[in-house]
């Protein structure tokens, strides 16, 4: 690493260890404390008057309940993505690359919910949604949820769900994670 990018990333993991302090509402006591360092170790790591050593990133980073891969992570080149699009389901889809596992999917949808249990999936995982516009019907095991645009809902997959729309098209952002995703996959493909 040029001596110019190593001066970059200890200001970088300063600006971010004093960034998570505050945002926690801590003090450098607080921080100190809990990183078990003293205040005028912190405050001297902070300010740049003291070198940044491994095993105090460490102890940081496992008292700011962060990993030392986010201390120091520099790799911000793929910051847009664009969408991978299902014309057939009528929703564009976004994987986040910092967690695999998550997928973003926004779906434009005009049919009411299924009038029979049986066409309810169940699935592990858990899914998040937002109405964009319109209002959506959610069918949650024996339940039913009216969600009205800025409304969201989130549920764990293991219950039987569907979703409709009630009084015209309505537009919905979701979150899936990796086996909920999964699950509605499989249940696509069944159809």
């Amino acid at each position: 690493m040029p001596q110019d990018d190593h001066g970059e990333l200890d200001s970088l993991v300063r600006k971010r260890i004093r960034a998570l302090r505050l945002a926690q509402g801590w003090s450098l006591d607080e921080l100190a404390t809990r990183a078990r360092l003293s205040q005028s170790t912190l405050s001297r790591i902070e300010n740049g008057q003291r070198r940044l050593a491994l095993d105090q990133l460490v102890t940081l980073a496992r008292a700011l309940d962060t990993s030392l891969d986010q201390l120091v992570e520099t790799a911000a080149d793929d910051v847009i993505s664009s969408p991978m699009i299902d014309a057939t389901h009528q929703r564009m889809q976004w994987p986040i690359r910092a967690d695999p596992g998550m997928t973003v999917v926004r779906q434009r949808m005009t049919d009411p919910p299924p009038d029979s249990p049986s066409r309810m999936r169940a699935h592990p995982g858990r899914e998040w949604l937002v109405v964009l516009s319109g209002t959506a019907v959610l069918l949650l095991g024996n339940r039913r949820f009216r969600v009205e645009t800025n409304q969201a809902a989130e549920f764990p997959t293991m219950l039987p769900h569907a979703i409709g729309t009630e009084g015209g098209p309505c537009e919905v952002l979701g979150i899936f994670d990796r086996d909920a995703q999964r699950g509605h996959q499989r249940s696509e493909g069944a159809e």
